[in-house]
């Protein structure tokens, strides 16, 4: 009987957050997220099955659950994302968005993962980049549309006096890592948190080099004016980590590494 009780307790919070939400969400009794499957393996599609699979599509649903509501995913273009939570064609993005301060006037960001750029080469030139410095000079190529550009160009500045790094902006992590194989570009960087699973989806095609050269937040990507359901998402997320299923799922995705303690509030700088 005590033990029902405290299991009761425990849920009050949730269960008052999930009373927050908007009414629209409530009476439809669905969360319509906005993701591009096409950064795993936080979202792509299952080439055996062509099904939506990744981290944030087992996290997304596990909340949803939380928060007794079904997951609608609604695949869209990167650039049409915030647009599209603006206009209130979705109510959420969950799509491996970095939660940066400058997206804070049109969007407010629940973390739950922690990130950082990370250099990689062909496993052939490996020899060539034994360290960092290595870097200088060369030509290295990342999305145009995430942070990583203005990241690297400040490292190139920090640690490549009198031989800058030249950038090349591409079309997404897939495009980077074509463009890599094809010798267009020298080394390509992405999130840290894609490597793992990258490295073994294409075993000895890639290797490292250093580590991370900032430290970012990934985040779920909410209407600014919409505090309920921010507070029902992060009450969520802190239930899963809570219960351990927050850790399971990293462990499926070899995300471990990446993990936060507890959910936040727009911590992205």
């Amino acid at each position: 009987m005590k033990r029902l009780v405290l299991a009761a307790l425990l849920l009050l919070p949730l269960m008052a957050r999930a009373a927050d939400l908007p009414a629209a969400i409530a009476a439809s009794g669905a969360l319509r997220i906005a993701n591009v499957p096409n950064y795993p393996p936080l979202e792509f599609l299952d080439l055996a099955t062509n099904k939506l699979t990744g981290f944030d599509i087992d996290l997304g649903d596990a909340i949803g659950r939380k928060l007794g509501l079904k997951v609608a995913w609604v695949e869209t273009s990167f650039d049409q994302m915030l647009p599209g939570l603006a206009t209130g064609r979705v109510d959420a993005v969950m799509s491996g968005m970095s939660d940066l301060a400058t997206r804070h006037a049109t969007a407010s960001f629940v973390d739950y993962l922690r990130s950082g750029p990370q250099f990689f080469v062909q496993s052939s030139r490996a020899a060539e980049f034994k360290d960092m410095a290595a870097l200088c000079g060369k030509t290295v190529g990342a999305s145009r549309r995430t942070a990583f550009p203005k990241q690297i160009m400040a490292w190139s500045d920090d640690h490549c006096p009198g031989k800058p790094i030249t950038f090349i902006g591409t079309d997404g992590s897939i495009d980077a890592r074509t463009q890599l194989r094809q010798g267009r570009l020298d080394a390509a960087v992405q999130g840290n948190e894609t490597m793992p699973f990258v490295m073994e989806q294409e075993p000895n095609q890639y290797a490292t080099v250093g580590g991370a050269i900032a430290t970012q937040f990934t985040g779920i990507a909410l209407p600014v004016k919409e505090t309920g359901l921010q507070q029902a998402i992060l009450s969520a997320l802190d239930a899963l980590i809570a219960d351990g299923t927050y850790q399971t799922l990293l462990a499926k995705w070899h995300l471990a590494d990446n993990a936060v303690t507890k959910a936040d509030l727009n911590a992205g700088q």
